[in-house]
C-alpha cells in the first residue's frame, strides 16, 4: 500500500504518468516540464498565469525550477524498476538487450550494436523503442502512418489519402492534430481539476461540519448531564426543606398544646374541687340542713369569671388544620422554578422560542446578538444577496409552529410606525408583495400614526385607535386555526383574531419602518384545557 501511494506521488497531475524533466513553480508543485509549459502556452492568450494544482496566480509568467532531486529520485526508481513495457532488441536471442531505437521499416527493435549496422537509407525510419510496430503502419498499405483525417478521425498513410477511401478528405499532420487534441484534452484536464480541487473543498467542508456536530453533541450531551444533576440537587434541597418545615410546625404545634393541656388539667382539678361541697350538701336528705347552710352555689357560680387561677386566659384550641399549610404550599411553589428551569435549560433554541433569522433579515435591518431585536439602520449591512433575504425592511424567525398553542410579547418604537405578525416560509422577498399581509401567506397588526391595522391579502381592517401601549401579544392556535392580536394594557384587550386553516409552518415575521422592535423574554407554550 506505501509503495502504491509512493508511486502515485511521482506521477504528474496533467500528463497521469511518472515526471519527464520535473520542474517546480513558486507555490511547490511539480510537474513535466513539457505539461506544464503546454499549460501555461495555453493561459497565455487570457493573461492569467495559475497553477493547476493550487490555483494560486501569478501576474506574470512563472519561472520553471528544475527539481534535481525529484529528476534523482525518478531515475532511481526507473533503474531498480524497469517497466512492463521495456522492449529488448529484435537480434539478440541469446542474451536480451534493452532497445534502444525501433525501424518502423523493418518492424524491428534495436539495440545500440545492432543499431549502429542498421540500414540507413531514408525508408529505414527510426523511432522510440515500441512493441506494436505493426499498429503504427497502415492495415491496408502497410506504409507508415502520417496524417490523421479530420472527417474520420482516423490516423491515415500517403496512400489512403492520395488514392483511398480518404481521398479529398480534410487531412492534417501527425504532429499537428496530436498537438491540438492533447490542447482540448489540457482544457478539458483544466475543467476537471478545478471540479477535483471544488470537491476536495466541499469534502473538507463537510468533514469540518461533522466536526463541529460531534463537539456540539458532546456539549449538549454534558449540558443536559449538568442540569439533570443540578434539578436533582434542587429537588432533594426542596424536600428536605418542606420535611424539616413540616416537622419545625409539628414540634411547635405540639408544644402548644401541650402547654394548654397542662392549664387545662389544672382548671380541671380546681373545679372537681369546688363541685365536691355541692355535691355533698345536695345529697343531704334533712329540708332544715340544706337551708342551714351557706348558699355555696352563688359562691361558685361556673357563670361568674371566675378564672382568676388561669389568668383570665382560657385558651380553646383553635379549628381547622393544625399546619400553617400556606407556608408549605409556599415552598412546594418553587418546584415551578425547578419546572422552568428545566424549560429553559433545555428548550434553549427550541420550536417555542423566537429567534430571528439573520439570514432573511433585509441588509437595512440590524439583528442583534441575542436575535430578539430588529433595528432599521442607515448603514446597508455587508450580507450576501441570497434568495432567501428579504428585499424590504423585514425579518422573519428562524424556525416556525406547526402544532400546539402559544404566545409572546413585542415591543415597537419610533415614530414610523412598524408591524407584526406571522408568514409562511414560502413567501416572496422581493417586491411589494412581501410585506407582510400584502398577500395570501401572511398575517400582520400595523401599527401607525397611533393606530392599529390588521392586514392580511391586502385587505385592511382598522382597529380602534385607543392605544395606549407599545407592547402587543401574539397567541396562536394552530391546531384551531386562530392568530390574534392583543394590546398589553392594564387589563389586555382583544384586538383582532384570524381564523384561518393553516397549510404550512407559521413563522413569526417583523417590519421595521422606523427605530427597532424587540422580542420580550420568551415565547410560551400554553397548555390546553
Amino acid at each position: 500500500m506505501a509503495s502504491a501511494d509512493l508511486r502515485d506521488e511521482l506521477l504528474c497531475s496533467i500528463c497521469l504518468s511518472n515526471y519527464t524533466d520535473p520542474v517546480m513553480l513558486r507555490c511547490g508543485h511539480n510537474f513535466c516540464r513539457v505539461c506544464i509549459d503546454r499549460v501555461l502556452d495555453t493561459l497565455k492568450e487570457s493573461g492569467v498565469y495559475s497553477c493547476p494544482e493550487c490555483r494560486e496566480e501569478f501576474r506574470e509568467r512563472p519561472a520553471l525550477i528544475r527539481n534535481i532531486a525529484l529528476r534523482k529520485i525518478m531515475e532511481n526508481l526507473l533503474f531498480t524498476q524497469p517497466t512492463k513495457s521495456a522492449t529488448c532488441c529484435t537480434y539478440c536471442v541469446d542474451s536480451p538487450e534493452l532497445a534502444v531505437r525501433s525501424c518502423l521499416h523493418c518492424e524491428a527493435s534495436l539495440c545500440d550494436k545492432h543499431l549502429s549496422a542498421h540500414n540507413k537509407s531514408p525508408e529505414h525510419v527510426l523511432s522510440d523503442p515500441s512493441t506494436s510496430l505493426e499498429k503504427r503502419k497502415c492495415s491496408v498499405h502497410k506504409e507508415l502512418l502520417k496524417y490523421y483525417c479530420t472527417q474520420d478521425a482516423i490516423c491515415i498513410c500517403v496512400s489512403c489519402s492520395l488514392a483511398g477511401e480518404h481521398r479529398g478528405h480534410q487531412v492534417e499532420m501527425l504532429d499537428e492534430a496530436s498537438q491540438k487534441k492533447k490542447m482540448k484534452l489540457i482544457n478539458i484536464l483544466q475543467k476537471l481539476i478545478t471540479k477535483r480541487e471544488e470537491t476536495k473543498e466541499r469534502v473538507r467542508s463537510l468533514k469540518e461540519r461533522r466536526r463541529k456536530a460531534k463537539e456540539k453533541a458532546a456539549g449538549e450531551a454534558e449540558r443536559v448531564a449538568t442540569l439533570c444533576t443540578d434539578i436533582r440537587r434542587r429537588l432533594d434541597d426542596l424536600e428536605k426543606k418542606v420535611l424539616s418545615e413540616i416537622s419545625m410546625q409539628e414540634k411547635e404545634e405540639s408544644l402548644s398544646l401541650s402547654a394548654l393541656i397542662h392549664e387545662l388539667e389544672i382548671k380541671k382539678d380546681e373545679l372537681s374541687r369546688k363541685m365536691r361541697p355541692i355535691e355533698e350538701l345536695y345529697n343531704v336528705t334533712d329540708p332544715l340542713t340544706v337551708l342551714q347552710e351557706p348558699d355555696i352555689g352563688d359562691l361558685c357560680d361556673p357563670e361568674e369569671s371566675g378564672d382568676e387561677d388561669t389568668g383570665g386566659h382560657d385558651k380553646q384550641p383553635h379549628d381547622g388544620d393544625d399546619l400553617d399549610v400556606a407556608v408549605l404550599s409556599d415552598r412546594l411553589y418553587t418546584l415551578c422554578d425547578v419546572i422552568t428551569g428545566i424549560r429553559s435549560g433545555i428548550y434553549v433554541e427550541g420550536p417555542a422560542d423566537i429567534l430571528l433569522d439573520v439570514n432573511t433579515a433585509a441588509n437595512t435591518v440590524l439583528i442583534s446578538d441575542d436575535l430578539k431585536t430588529a433595528t432599521l439602520t442607515g448603514e446597508k449591512q455587508n450580507r450576501p444577496e441570497t434568495a432567501e433575504r428579504f428585499q424590504h425592511y423585514q425579518v422573519i424567525s428562524r424556525r416556525g409552529f406547526t402544532s400546539g398553542r402559544h404566545y409572546w410579547d413585542m415591543e415597537g418604537s419610533g415614530s414610523g410606525g412598524w408591524m407584526v405578525g406571522m408568514c409562511y416560509p414560502s413567501i416572496d422577498r422581493r417586491g411589494k408583495q412581501s410585506l407582510i399581509g400584502n398577500n395570501n401567506k401572511s398575517w400582520s397588526l400595523l401599527y401607525i400614526h397611533n393606530q392599529y391595522l390588521v392586514i392580511h391579502d391586502r385587505k385592511e381592517i382598522q382597529l380602534s385607535d385607543n392605544i395606549s401601549s407599545d407592547r402587543v401579544r401574539i397567541c396562536l392556535d394552530y391546531d384551531a386555526g386562530q392568530l390574534s392580536f392583543y394590546e398589553l394594557c392594564d387589563p389586555i384587550r382583544h384586538l383582532h383574531t384570524f381564523n384561518v386553516t393553516f397549510s404550512e409552518p407559521l413563522h413569526a415575521a417583523l417590519y421595521v419602518c422606523d427605530g427597532s422592535i424587540k422580542i420580550l423574554g420568551r415565547s410560551r407554550n400554553v397548555m390546553k384545557t
